[in-house]
């Protein structure tokens, strides 16, 4: 695995007026609950291009937080589009939707990102707190999991063939950006990024969104 671990929130300008209003409120509401790990605001301008791209269809995200990453997402979003995002901690679940309580296409739920497989199948799915397969070892389906005696790891990453329709789009962000092939994060491997970039049934690229983040955008193809 490899993953940035900047404080998405601290890179909002304090001047919340330059972004649009329902991701001011966002990061508003993270700066006053303290939550530091919101998107980077790079990541959310792409998010808010990727959901344009789906018209009126289905938009889902795991690892809610106080909102930004769904501003970014709802304010790209086509006028009959419907987003659903779930946030584990209840508290912020109840912070974020007071955000888009005004807002009839998103809702929040609060719970295990698991729950938000029975809102799919998505036309666009981002992933940023649960169904990555990021932790520290590989999950069980990966490469090399056989050779420690079929050990899982504390999180396997979801099958996209459940959670996405034909042609839906599949964005995991929080990577530090690759410069070879295969993905390696220190002296091994990167198996977490390995697996969605030669998943059989994803096309997937990794993108700069700065200097040093990037995100996997991946198609789902069957």
């Amino acid at each position: 695995m490899d993953f940035v671990t900047r404080l998405g929130t601290d890179q909002y300008s304090a001047d919340t007026t330059y972004y649009p209003p329902l991701v001011a409120a966002a990061v508003e509401a993270s700066r006053r609950t303290g939550f530091e790990l919101s998107c980077l605001p790079e990541h959310g301008e792409l998010l808010r291009v990727l959901a344009r791209g789906v018209g009126p269809g289905r938009i889902g995200e795991t690892g809610t937080g106080c909102g930004v990453g769904l501003a970014w997402l709802v304010t790209g979003a086509h006028p009959q589009a419907a987003l659903v995002s779930v946030e584990l901690d209840a508290e912020r679940a109840a912070v974020a939707a007071g955000v888009f309580a005004a807002e009839p296409r998103a809702e929040v739920l609060s719970g295990d990102w698991k729950l938000l497989e029975a809102e799919g199948p998505f036309d666009l799915l981002v992933l940023d707190g649960g169904g990555q397969g990021k932790k520290s070892e590989p999950p069980a389906e990966l490469p090399g999991a056989a050779k420690q005696g079929g050990q899982r790891g504390p999180e396997a990453p979801l099958d996209p063939a459940r959670w996405l329709r034909p042609g839906g789009l599949l964005v995991i962000d929080d990577f530090t950006p690759s410069t070879g092939w295969p993905p390696m994060y220190g002296s091994e491997v990167d198996t977490a990024r390995l697996h969605w970039m030669d998943h059989p049934q994803l096309k997937a690229a990794e993108v700069r969104v700065t200097p040093a983040a990037s995100v996997i955008v991946a198609t789902f193809v069957g």
